[in-house]
């Protein structure tokens, strides 16, 4: 049986504007789940993070979250990042995009040219 969750999600999914803003989260809560697994594999809470690196436990929480009025630093990222044992680093990967039907069209004109 599909759970009602399930069900939701789906028809959710299948307005357009709700899959595109969707899919504009999908870099972020990739981010945010390792941010989870790499604390959860410390073994340490929220509070012991926060007092390894003199914040508060509702710090460590608002950087875990998905909230969109909070953006930690690099630096605090990395305070973070080590408090656990981790290092931070980040990269730059270019998006592929997809080509219109129209331009792959041209660029096959011009290798044939």
């Amino acid at each position: 049986m599909v759970s009602t969750l399930k069900r939701f999600k789906a028809r959710a999914l299948a307005r357009p504007e709700v899959r595109k803003a969707y899919d504009d989260l999908t870099g972020e809560f990739a981010f945010l789940d390792e941010v989870l697994k790499a604390r959860v594999a410390s073994g340490l809470t929220q509070a012991e993070v926060a007092a390894r690196i003199g914040t508060t436990q509702s710090a460590i929480a608002r950087l875990e979250s998905a909230e969109p009025k909070h953006s930690p630093s690099i630096a605090t990222l990395q305070r973070y990042a080590n408090a656990m044992g981790y290092k931070v680093e980040i990269r730059l990967v270019k998006e592929v995009r997809h080509a219109s039907v129209r331009s792959v069209g041209r660029a096959q004109k011009r290798r044939v040219a």
